[in-house]
């Protein structure tokens, strides 16, 4: 049997793409793509054209809510549409907007090293069974036994600031350890405490978000000022790796979550570290309950620690995130989506090495009762589906959905109550009881 080789002639059938009948649509193929290509150009690279997005995204959020409602999966609840809740969203997206400025893009060579960082990770930790066992991944740091305090204050709230050598690093042959141990602010770890005075109390590791990491934020943030003065709790809250005083740009937090993806692996472990030394000082300061509750990035550290730390009693995880590949492929420009995937950097190897720091990885260690969850049905940055596979990971254990965006948590009286709720469950915090009035019984 013969096989021609030779090309294929066009026909009156089979009309080629040089056919003078198909020289006019191609040619206005290529202007409109031309042209969609400039107008996303355009939206990208200016930031009040990006800004301009965040109404039509809104919109869609708004409209798709409420016309798919038939197909949102049976365990998410239908948000309440209201104006409230487009402004709340609206917000996220313009946050969103202006993050994703082309400052912030990767160069063509960023690809090509971040790809070759991931290829040689995820061979390495192959090599080394921390893929089939995660938690090997996880060296078992020393105790923090001598810290350096000082003091602060905000809000007529005073606080300590606790500081000692994190002593985290990566294993030389990991890709991307020289960069991360050129950080020299990380090396230093740190953390606000607002403790009582007396004998012991319970305890909470409160844990901050992307960009927070100083005592005016997470103060605020955390809500530690009500866990500290209404509920009388004694409040730890760990700077994370790059954050706050150990960051090493201009934003913080901004090198742990970057296109640098190593670096996310190292800041989760380095965070899931000290964040241990920081539970067994606590413990030696004769806690006799020890909570881990944390806000989206926070929220994402707790959920890890509950796989990791023995004996926590009650976690309570926050607007989290619990799968930072997925996260980075759902937020990212379709421009950049499309080159992350076919470099094999997203939809391949991230995915495998992330899973020595996934919390989805990991067997939680604390009781189904004591596992808590709430979570925003507008929030844009650490979408519902996020939290809904954490919640399916730890076996469906008690959540609460509000009708908010990924910070109405901080104005949600609903969460407020559900934090009470747990710590009162979990048996860190015990609810006072009133004094019956005149007359009654």
């Amino acid at each position: 049997m013969t096989i021609d080789t030779a090309a294929p002639q066009p026909s009156d059938e089979e009309p080629s793409s040089t056919h003078p009948l198909m020289v006019v649509p191609c040619a206005v193929g290529r202007q409109v793509k031309s042209a969609y290509d400039g107008f996303e150009r355009m939206f990208s690279e200016r930031a009040p054209t990006r800004a301009l997005t965040a109404v039509p995204r809104t919109a869609h959020f708004m409209g798709s809510t409420a016309w798919r409602a038939s197909d949102r999966p049976v365990d998410l609840p239908m948000p309440s549409l209201s104006i409230g809740l487009a402004a709340q969203v609206a917000i996220d997206e313009l946050i969103l907007a202006f993050a994703m400025g082309p400052n912030r893009y990767p160069t063509p060579h960023d690809f090509d090293r971040v790809a070759a960082e991931l290829a040689h990770a995820r061979l390495l930790y192959d090599a080394r069974g921390w893929l089939d066992d995660p938690s090997s991944y996880h060296r078992t740091p020393p105790p923090l036994t001598d810290p350096s305090f000082d003091r602060g204050k905000f809000l007529n709230t005073p606080y300590e600031r606790l500081l000692f050598p994190s002593g985290w690093e990566p294993r030389p042959d990991e890709p991307g350890a020289a960069r991360w141990n050129g950080y020299t602010a990380n090396h230093t770890a740190s953390a606000t405490v607002l403790r009582h005075e007396g004998g012991p109390r319970p305890w909470v590791v409160a844990i901050h978000g992307f960009a927070m990491g100083t005592p005016n934020m997470d103060l605020f943030g955390l809500h530690a000022i009500h866990l500290h003065r209404d509920l009388g709790l004694n409040v730890l809250m760990p700077v994370l790796p790059l954050h706050g005083p150990r960051k090493v740009t201009k934003v913080s937090g901004e090198a742990f979550l970057s296109f640098d993806l190593m670096n996310t692996v190292h800041g989760l472990a380095q965070s899931v570290w000290d964040i241990r030394r920081l539970i067994g000082w606590v413990r030696a300061q004769g806690a006799p309950k020890v909570a881990v509750y944390g806000v989206s990035l926070g929220g994402y550290t707790a959920s890890l620690l509950a796989g990791i730390v023995d004996d926590l009693d009650a976690v309570v995880a926050g607007i989290p995130v619990s799968d930072f590949p997925s996260l980075f492929l759902h937020q990212a420009p379709h421009h950049m989506r499309l080159r992350a995937v076919e470099n094999e950097v997203l939809d391949g190897n991230a995915e495998i090495v992330h899973r020595v720091v996934s919390p989805l990885a990991f067997a939680p260690k604390v009781p189904h009762d004591r596992r808590f969850i709430f979570a925003g049905l507008g929030d844009r940055m650490a979408p519902p589906d996020q939290a809904l596979a954490l919640w399916r990971h730890w076996d469906e254990p008690e959540i609460s959905w509000y009708a908010g965006n990924h910070v109405g948590y901080l104005w949600s009286r609903q969460v407020t109550a559900f934090i009470n709720d747990s710590l009162e469950a979990s048996g860190c915090w015990t609810r006072p009881t009133t004094r019956p009035g005149i007359g009654e019984p």
